[in-house]
C-alpha cells in the first residue's frame, strides 16, 4: 500500500524536464505561474529562460521573436521580465524622423498606402493638395542602425495608376495592392503585386504586376479594410463603392499556388458588421481578424469592435461588447480613418482618425483581446467581466507627439515593437478663403514601444 502510494506521489516528479515544458504550453501564463509553487523543482523549471523564450513564441509569433533576437540591445534579454513589461504596456515613445537632405521625399499625402517589407518602408499613391491623387511608389532601407535618418528613392512612376483610398498588405514575401479610388471619382477593382529586389550596384528595385484573377471579383471601392491572413491570403472588407454605397461584403484572396493561380473568394458570414468605410480588418495571428470604427450608411461613426475566425468551416462574425463599469480606462471614443497595426505581444495598436464633426485625434490605445481567442464562442455578440477588464488601454505618450490626424497609414518593423506612421489630415491654419483649416500632411514618425528591459 505504501509502495503503491509513493509511486503515484512521484508520478509526476519523475516526467522528463522536456516533457513538462511541452505540458506547461498547453497552460495560460497564471496556471504555469501556479505550477511553480508546488516544489523547488518545478519552481526552477517555471522560471527558466527556456521556457520563457517558448511561451513569448506561442503567445506572440515566432517572426517577432526572430527580430528581437537579431536586435543587439535583446542580447541579453530576459524573456520572463520581457513577456511581463509587454503585458503590461503603458505608454509609447515617439520620434520624429527625417530625410537626408537630397531634396527626395514623399510630398504630403493622405490615404496612401505604407507597408514594411525586407526591412524597407514603401509608400505607395494617396490624395494630395488640390484633389489630386498620385502615382509615385517610394521606398526606404530601415536597418537596425540606420539612425532615424531616412534615405527615400522614388521607384516607380505610373504603376500602378494614380489613386487613394487603396489597401496594400504585406502577403508573405510580396506586397499585394487592391482597389482605390481616382481624380474622376472612379473606383477600381483591379489587385496588384509587389515585389522588392536588393542590389549590390543598382540599389533597392520594386517590381508592379497586375494580377489576372478572373472574372469573380469584388466590386470596385475605395476606403475599404484589408489584412493578410497568414502568408497566403489577403481579406477585404467594405469600403465605398459605386454611387457612394457603403458596403458590407467580405471576400478572400487566396495566392496559395502562386501568383498566376490567385482567385478571389467571397465569405458569406452571417451576421456581420453594419456596412461602412474608412474602417480597419487587422490580422492578430491563427486565423483571426479583428475589425474596429468606421463610417456608417448613415455617416455616424462607430467604435465598435467584431472578431472573425475565418478558418472555421461557416465563419461568423462576433461582436466584442465592454461593459464600461468594469473597462478601468474607459474606452476610445468613435472614428474613422484611423489605423490600426498589430504589434508586439499579440495586441492592436489604434492611433488617431476622426469623429463626426471630423475633429482629428492623436490618442493612442492597445486593443487586446488575447483573453477570448482560447474560448469557443457560440453567440454572435460576447460579453466578458474579464474582457471589459483587458480589453482597452489608453497609452501615455512620451517624446515627440504627432499632431492630431486621420486617414494616414501605420505600419510596424518585423519585431512589432516599433510602428512608423506616415502622412493624412491634419489641422493646420483656418485662412479667409479655406472652409476648414485641413492640411495633408508629410511627416513620418516612428512609435517605440516603451519596454523597461
Amino acid at each position: 500500500m505504501a509502495e503503491n502510494k509513493n509511486n503515484s506521489k512521484s508520478c509526476i516528479t519523475n516526467i522528463a524536464n522536456d516533457h513538462l515544458l511541452s505540458i506547461l504550453l498547453l497552460l495560460p501564463v497564471d496556471s504555469i505561474l501556479s505550477f511553480g509553487m508546488t516544489c523547488r523543482r518545478f519552481k526552477s523549471l517555471v522560471f527558466s529562460e527556456t521556457l520563457w523564450e517558448s511561451i513569448c513564441r506561442r503567445d506572440w509569433d515566432n517572426n517577432s521573436v526572430d527580430a528581437l533576437l537579431s536586435s543587439p540591445e535583446m542580447k541579453q534579454i530576459s524573456w520572463k521580465k520581457l513577456y511581463q513589461q509587454v503585458s503590461k504596456l503603458g505608454s509609447v515613445y515617439c520620434h520624429k524622423l527625417s530625410a537626408v537632405d537630397d531634396g527626395m521625399c514623399p510630398r504630403p499625402r493622405a490615404s496612401h498606402s505604407l507597408n514594411f517589407l525586407s526591412d524597407c518602408l514603401v509608400l505607395f499613391g494617396g490624395g494630395c493638395e488640390g484633389g489630386r491623387h498620385l502615382d509615385d511608389t517610394w521606398v526606404a532601407y530601415i536597418g537596425n542602425e540606420f539612425g532615424r535618418i531616412l534615405r527615400w528613392q522614388n521607384i516607380n512612376l505610373g504603376i500602378p495608376s494614380g489613386r487613394f483610398g487603396q489597401t496594400c498588405a504585406v502577403v508573405g514575401n510580396a506586397l499585394v495592392l487592391f482597389g482605390g479610388i481616382n481624380d474622376h471619382g472612379i473606383r477600381q477593382n483591379d489587385t496588384w503585386l509587389g515585389h522588392i529586389v536588393c542590389d549590390e550596384t543598382l540599389g533597392i528595385r520594386l517590381s508592379w504586376s497586375l494580377l489576372d484573377v478572373g472574372p469573380h471579383v469584388p466590386a470596385p471601392r475605395g476606403a475599404h479594410a484589408e489584412c493578410c491572413v497568414g502568408d497566403n491570403r489577403m481579406v477585404i472588407h467594405g469600403g465605398i463603392g459605386l454611387d457612394g454605397l457603403r458596403l458590407t461584403d467580405l471576400w478572400l484572396l487566396d495566392i496559395t499556388n502562386g501568383a498566376r493561380s490567385a482567385t478571389w473568394h467571397q465569405i458569406l458570414a452571417h451576421p456581420s458588421p453594419p456596412a461602412r468605410s474608412g474602417h480597419t480588418l487587422t490580422y492578430i495571428g491563427s486565423s483571426c481578424i479583428v475589425l474596429f470604427g468606421g463610417r456608417g450608411m448613415g455617416y455616424e461613426v462607430l467604435n465598435d469592435v467584431w472578431l472573425l475566425d475565418i478558418g472555421e468551416e461557416y465563419p461568423k462574425w462576433v461582436q466584442l461588447i465592454p461593459e464600461p463599469s468594469n473597462a478601468p480606462e474607459g474606452v476610445p471614443l468613435p472614428r474613422v480613418g484611423h489605423s490600426a497595426t498589430f504589434i508586439l505581444g499579440g495586441k492592436v495598436l489604434i492611433y488617431g482618425g476622426e469623429d463626426s464633426s471630423r475633429h482629428r485625434k492623436n490618442d493612442f490605445w492597445v486593443l487586446d483581446i488575447s483573453a477570448i481567442l482560447s474560448v469557443k464562442i457560440h453567440s454572435s455578440t460576447l460579453y466578458s467581466k474579464r474582457l471589459s477588464e483587458r480589453m482597452w488601454r489608453r497609452l501615455k505618450v512620451e517624446g515627440h507627439q504627432p499632431n492630431c490626424r486621420s486617414f494616414h497609414r501605420a505600419c510596424s518593423d518585423r519585431s512589432g515593437r516599433y510602428v512608423f506612421i506616415s502622412g493624412g489630415m491634419v489641422d493646420g491654419l483656418i485662412h479667409p478663403a479655406e472652409s476648414s483649416g485641413l492640411r495633408f500632411d508629410g511627416e513620418l514618425y516612428l512609435v517605440e514601444l516603451v519596454l523597461l528591459l
